[in-house]
């Protein structure tokens, strides 16, 4: 297999997106776009990642380290065009051995199919191959001209002529070199046009002029997409989701409304899964078979077992773990909990730091107390285990297998199998007493109708 670097510019400021984040750390699919970039190329068999960034770059540093610790990272402290960066990723293609993949950190839906027809293209002749498109509206973008099939030149839109201007075909920036192409031709690049910049483009027309083999693939305008202000992120987010609601539809799984559902970059779903309107998954979540996710739930790092049936309106997160068969109703939120097969928490629940054992019944109202209001505790609840409504179950604590809680009890200390705790007052009935206070109540509201 050919060796792949790819080299990644994400030296950008991206200040048309009047943000304190950097722009390529804002997220498409929950994950940022230079995280989607870095997936793609390793995804495509890069050998090596060379990243160029700006001066003041630690958190864009960090968040590409995170993903690909042995990524070579470039300075760019002048931002003098894309040649001038790729210049200063000198030290990764120096010695560079095959192919060299140019890719832009603010162009999270990159396919590795992509990337793989541009190495079959350079591994079957080519010299350089450019990714092209044709956009809706193409003002501002450089343009490729082609002659029977070859891509003589790109000109950038402030150099072109009006009739150059009129053509379609648009290059999106990636751009792909065999290694020794890259290095004849990086140092040749002069600052000769409108902008006075470094365009990594004008390697086209010399390697040309030096009898070199340059060609051009066409994508997708959607998958190219540059973002650089929110209304780009916010295209470039919907065509994530479209892409993966088509994907998971495809493998089986059942989305009642496809539109409302959104996922993200990692989600996991088995088959014969039905998914109801407005529910949207957060990083992290995994569901097995045969589960079914009611309207308006949120969930986020969590693993949902075969057959579950979660919501209406529940929330899951925080590394929750539910087990097979489970039945989590409306309004009931699971936080950093394990809950065994079977269980049943039907309605507005709590369930925080809790460990759950199988089929147990979680009675309406109930809640884990699990913050004192410095540490959390944790909540450990058997099988076969009845919590009566309106319990209270104050961490730590214990509820042994086969127990039983009163309704409206306050649990404060374990409970030993096949107990009946009871943490209520005991109830006092006073005969007749009811219509005095209606009496009493009727008089207040008159007086102050008064």
């Amino acid at each position: 297999m050919t060796e792949l670097l790819s080299i990644i510019l994400a030296a950008g400021e991206g200040t048309r997106m009047r943000s304190a984040v950097p722009k390529v750390l804002h997220a498409v699919g929950g994950l940022p776009m230079i995280g989607h970039v870095l997936r793609t190329a390793k995804a495509a068999g890069s050998s090596s990642i060379a990243l160029v960034v700006g001066a003041s770059s630690e958190q864009v540093q960090a968040s590409a380290m995170s993903a690909v610790p042995d990524a070579i990272v470039a300075i760019q402290t002048e931002r003098l065009g894309t040649g001038h960066a790729v210049r200063q990723a000198a030290a990764a293609y120096a010695t560079a051995k095959g192919n060299v993949i140019v890719l832009y950190a603010d162009n999270p839906l990159v396919s590795p199919a992509t990337l793989a027809e541009i190495g079959t293209r350079l591994d079957a002749g080519a010299d350089i191959v450019v990714v092209a498109y044709r956009p809706a509206d193409p003002t501002n973008l450089g343009r490729l001209l082609t002659e029977n099939g070859r891509l003589l030149a790109i000109r950038e839109h402030k150099d072109a002529s009006d009739e150059e201007r009129r053509i379609d075909l648009c290059n999106s920036g990636i751009m792909g070199f065999k290694a020794d192409t890259l290095r004849a031709v990086i140092d040749r690049i002069g600052n000769a046009n409108a902008k006075g910049e470094y365009y990594l483009t004008d390697a086209v027309e010399l390697a040309n002029a030096d009898g070199r083999r340059v060609e051009y693939v066409e994508a997708d305008p959607a998958e190219v997409v540059g973002v650089d202000d929110r209304s780009k992120l916010a295209q470039a987010e919907a065509t994530f989701q479209e892409v993966r609601r088509s994907d998971f539809m495809k493998a089986g799984v059942t989305l009642r409304d496809p539109a409302s559902v959104w996922f993200s970059w990692d989600t996991e779903i088995g088959r014969d899964v039905t998914i109801f309107p407005n529910v949207v998954f957060g990083p992290g979540v995994r569901i097995s078979d045969n589960v079914e996710i009611r309207a308006f739930c949120d969930i986020e790092d969590a693993v949902i077992g075969q057959g579950a049936s979660i919501g209406p309106f529940a929330r899951i997160r925080g590394g929750a773990e539910i087990g097979p068969d489970v039945h989590l109703g409306n309004f009931v939120e699971v936080k950093k909990s394990r809950i065994g097969a079977g269980t049943k928490a039907g309605h507005l629940s709590y369930l925080g730091d809790a460990e759950i054992g199988e089929k147990t019944n979680i009675g309406a109202g109930t809640i884990t107390c699990n913050y004192d209001g410095v540490n959390k505790d944790k909540t450990i609840i058997g099988d076969n285990v009845f919590i009566g409504s309106n319990a209270s179950l104050v961490a730590p604590v214990s509820i042994g297998n086969g127990a039983y809680t009163a309704s409206g009890s306050v649990i404060t200390h374990d409970v030993p199998a096949d107990a009946l705790a009871l943490g209520r007052a005991r109830q006092e009935n006073k005969p007749g007493y009811a219509p005095k206070l209606r009496a009493k109540a009727l008089a207040k509201k008159a007086a102050k109708g008064k």
